[in-house]
Parts: structure tokens; sequence; C-alpha cells
């Protein structure tokens, strides 16, 4: 059952809309459908309209219905492997791959790879839709993965991940020159209320976020950063470079809705991953080059800002 209080920023949208919004696991249709069986209740009293307009300070409670989860099948997909021993596999993953399984994208995701080069064996290790996965990045962030093969490894690398100290080093342009060489975007991420697959500076359900940037090129109009996630909430570097004024560049969600450098997507790798390994106690560190898409926008942007 989720139960909470609407908010001043919930103010006057749809029910269904909030309750996407809130729980994370259904999509809006399935919300509306639950909401059509009797799910809602409005400060004691059920409400049977998707569409009815939700005020400040009333009290909700959403019976979530149970879903059983889809069983992601095993895709014959070619991975690009950095490192792999009994325990875990780094994987350098392309743009374009999602991770797992979700909605509308049920298959040619890491997932679906990974049971296939490895097996059933990772099916128990976490949640049976993304089993093995630690950590995410996002379908059009490029860049370093780690995912475990065994239980200890899932269970420590899952630890380290929860203790934050796991670096995670990401290289990204950004629009405008910064002014400052380096800083730190230190403000709370949670689901943006009005569109539940967004994320927002102090959103619903907001956990604190923190990213470390630093300048390492300027570009006329244009930066390439650096960014070590402290924490890593969903889409941390897009929505905390987009609220201070530097949305990454090609990012369809946060950024400009022109892609002026044909991007095609936002210009965001995931360059530098380092850990202890959890079975051998084994410092970790992992690095992947810049793709070629990315090389190609940051030498155009080179010899334009050069003359």
């Amino acid at each position: 059952m989720l139960r909470f209080s609407v908010s001043p920023e919930e103010d006057g949208l749809r029910a269904d809309v909030v309750l996407t919004a809130r729980q994370g696991s259904l999509s809006r249709s399935a919300v509306s459908k639950a909401i059509a069986g009797g799910a809602l209740e409005i400060n004691g009293s059920v409400c049977a309209s998707s569409s009815r307009k939700l005020r400040a300070g009333e009290e909700i409670a959403f019976a979530i219905p149970e879903q059983a989860p889809e069983r992601p099948e095993a895709e014959n997909i070619s991975l690009d492997i950095v490192y792999e021993d009994d325990d875990l596999i780094v994987i350098d993953k392309p743009r374009g791959m999602v991770v797992h399984p979700g909605a509308g994208n049920r298959e040619g995701t890491l997932v679906n790879a990974l049971l296939e080069h490895i097996g059933d064996g990772i099916r128990e290790l976490g949640d049976p839709e993304r089993p093995g996965i630690v950590h995410r990045i996002d379908k059009d962030t490029s860049g370093l993965i780690v995912c475990a093969k065994s239980r200890a490894a899932f269970d420590g690398l899952k630890e380290q991940f929860e203790r934050h100290s796991i670096r995670r080093e990401y290289k990204a342009i950004v629009h405008h020159n910064i002014k400052e060489d380096e800083g730190t975007v230190d403000v709370p991420l949670g689901r943006d209320p009005s569109n539940g697959s967004r994320r927002a500076v102090n959103g619903s359900g907001a956990r604190r976020a923190v990213t470390h940037y630093k300048v390492l090129e300027r570009l006329g109009d244009y930066c390439l950063i650096s960014a070590v996630l402290e924490t890593g909430r969903t889409h941390q570097i897009r929505v905390h470079m987009a609220y201070i004024g530097h949305p990454v560049a090609g990012d369809p969600i946060y950024g400009p809705r022109k892609d002026r450098l044909g991007a095609g997507g936002q210009l965001l790798h995931a360059g530098y991953l380092g850990f202890i390994h959890p079975v051998t106690g084994e410092e970790m560190s992992f690095e992947s080059a810049l793709p070629e898409y990315f090389v190609k926008i940051l030498t155009k942007l080179r010899n334009r800002a050069n003359g």
C-alpha cells in the first residue's frame, strides 16, 4: 500500500500522473486500470477517476496491484568484455543498449546478453528482471558497468555501492562555458511528479545526490568535463548539470530541444570504474576510451574553437 500526502508540487496534477511517478513500477495505463478497480482512496473515500485533480494536503492511499515479473530470455548479443572472472564481469556498454528489460524494452538488453553468456546461474542474483545487475547506466550513455556472477560478488558490490566507495568517473560535453574550473552539485533528486520517467531536483521521494565536476577543456560555448559520482541516482549527472545551467549536449530530456551538434543522444561516457574485488579483496580499476561518435564531435568543437 502506498500512502502519502499530496505535496504542493503535485497540486492540480491528475491522480494517475502522480501515482505513476510516486510508485515507479507500473505504467500509467496500469495505474489507471487499478484506479478504475477501486485501488485509490482520497481522504478515506474511494476514487475511481484517473483524471481526478489532486490537491495539496490530501491523504492518498493506493493499493499497488501485484505483478508477476516477466522472465528475461537469453539472447546471443555481442558484448565488449573488459574483464571477467568466476565472480564478476566488466562490460564496456555501447550507446543504445538498455541495461535491463523494462516497459518497451523486453529484448536486446545487457541482461539478455548476460544470460546467454553466463547462463541461468545469475537468475538467482537480485531482481528477476535484472539478475546480476548492481548498478546501471542510461541507454544512451556509453561506458563501463560491472555485473555480478556469484552471490558473494553481488552482495559485496551492492554493499560498496551503498557505501559510495566505488569510484565512477564520466566524461561529458556540456553546454556553455562554465566559469569555475571545478565544483560540486549537492541537491536531492527524486521523480518528476509530472513525468515518472524523468528525475527532478527535490522531486517525489527525493534522496541526496552529489556530483563533483571538473572542466577539462573549454570549447567555445561548450565544455568537456569530468564528473565523479559520490552518489548514484538515476540520471544524476544529466539533471545536476542541467540544474546549474550546463545541460549535457545532445540530451533529449534535460537539454535543449534542438540537437545542434547532431549527437543523437547525450554525450556522456562512463570512462573510469574502480572498486575492491568483493571476493579477492584486490583493487580493481578499468578505463574506457571515448567512443568514435564522441571523438568526432569533440574534434569538430576543437576545430571550431581554434578558428
